[in-house]
């Protein structure tokens, strides 16, 4: 199964990019064993409409029409569900034993997502009750991937 995270926003040099080119990279490598990944990012600009409706609007055309088609769409949002890291492990098994092709996260930008990309996820999932920066929930996005791949593997990575 494909992972990819669709995101608007660019995430720039420094940290949070090497950081989160250190996890892709462990996705590509230890996902291969249980059939996840790799993984591919797809990065779109901020609308620049006036009102946030519409800015939310535009993106989640945008963030659509960038998804392969018949991907499973799951969207990050502050008011989606919580998983544990072992109950997202299963979750993203459940879909690839499936036979799901690709999958998609999608980060929406500063406003969140529009309706439209909210009606044609699967489900909404939290990083909690907080709100984060764009690229440390990227980050925490694909250091969650690469821990749900571990425990699929039976690594020791995950210490529950």
């Amino acid at each position: 199964m494909r992972v990819h995270i669709a995101c608007i926003g660019r995430l720039k040099n420094g940290p949070e990019r090497t950081l989160f080119e250190r996890y892709e990279d462990r996705i590509g490598k230890a996902g291969r064993g249980v059939s996840v990944g790799p993984l591919s990012v797809t990065e779109l600009g901020e609308s620049r409409a006036q009102r946030d409706d519409d800015r939310k609007a535009e993106e989640a055309r945008a963030l659509l029409a960038a998804m392969p088609a018949g991907a499973v769409i799951i969207a990050l949002d502050e008011a989606g569900k919580t998983l544990s890291s072992a109950a997202f492990s299963h979750e993203l098994l459940r879909l690839r034993d499936a036979g799901t092709g690709d999958i998609v996260f999608a980060i929406g930008g500063p406003d969140g997502h529009g309706n439209a990309l909210l009606e044609a996820a699967r489900v909404t999932l939290a990083f909690g009750p907080m709100t984060w920066p764009h690229q440390i929930a990227r980050v925490l996005l694909a250091e969650q991937i690469y821990r749900a791949i571990t425990i699929a593997s039976g690594h020791p990575y995950h210490r529950a």
